[in-house]
């Protein structure tokens, strides 16, 4: 069980990861039917997974999941689209396939989660924290918890992003107008996505104030998202010929 308060400084990242690990190789401790509920309400209905966080903190006296089932079935989605991907692009070769499957794990999903997770638990601990009120014991952000919000932010995008944008090839791919605007939008729906949900789990967490900062990237993301129409750079091009040539 991760600590949800210290009396001198908050908790250091990583706290409550060995047992997180060591529930990853016994898959039948893992609540996949639970895992997939959320992912579900994360797409129409984020809300609803944050107000199962509550109940969760009441029940188990922390924030942040004790069960990698969440991760370990993004992680086999992102090895599957990675693969489909490889395959559609005509990947040559076995170990070029391998680096892209498992670049996409461990650089995107994996190596930005981290960056995410680490930033917004050190602003929201830092700068965020609500005071502490009379009779009541200090409380901070676990980093896990932190990671979790990033894990349920990418979920939207990674449908968006790995799924759909597979069956949109022969449209995004074009020299069009019409396929920049889809292809762009996407992108900015993706992207924009993943900050509304990155700042409902923060909004979760009832004392913190002013979790509203989370929501700055929006209007950054809107601007490059008009800039690129006026532009012509088609996202979807660039990011493609990046990955796959």
């Amino acid at each position: 069980m991760i600590p949800l308060h210290y009396s001198d400084s908050y908790p250091k990242p990583g706290t409550g990861l060995n047992d997180y690990f060591r529930r990853i190789v016994h898959y039948r401790q893992m609540d996949f039917e639970y895992t997939f509920w959320q992912m579900l309400y994360l797409l129409i209905d984020p809300s609803v997974v944050y107000r199962m966080v509550k109940y969760h903190k009441q029940t188990k006296n922390q924030w942040a999941r004790d069960d990698p089932a969440f991760v370990v079935v993004l992680v086999f989605f992102m090895a599957v689209s990675s693969l489909a991907f490889s395959l559609a692009f005509q990947v040559p070769g076995l170990y070029n396939i391998l680096r892209i499957m498992v670049g996409s794990i461990l650089v995107d999903f994996l190596g930005f989660g981290v960056v995410m997770a680490t930033v917004g638990w050190w602003i929201a601990n830092k700068y965020l924290k609500d005071g502490t009120p009379a009779h009541s014991v200090d409380q901070d952000v676990e980093w896990l918890f932190a990671f979790d919000i990033h894990c349920n932010a990418y979920m939207p995008p990674f449908l968006i992003l790995y799924v759909l944008q597979y069956f949109a090839i022969p449209i995004i791919l074009k020299d069009t107008f019409f396929a920049l605007i889809v292809a762009n939008t996407a992108y900015a729906v993706a992207v924009i996505y993943y900050h509304y949900i990155y700042f409902l789990g923060y909004n979760a967490l009832p004392f913190l104030k002013n979790q509203t900062i989370f929501l700055l990237p929006v209007g950054v993301i809107a601007v490059l998202y008009l800039l690129s129409l006026v532009l012509r750079f088609n996202v979807a091009i660039f990011l493609l010929n990046l990955y796959f040539g």
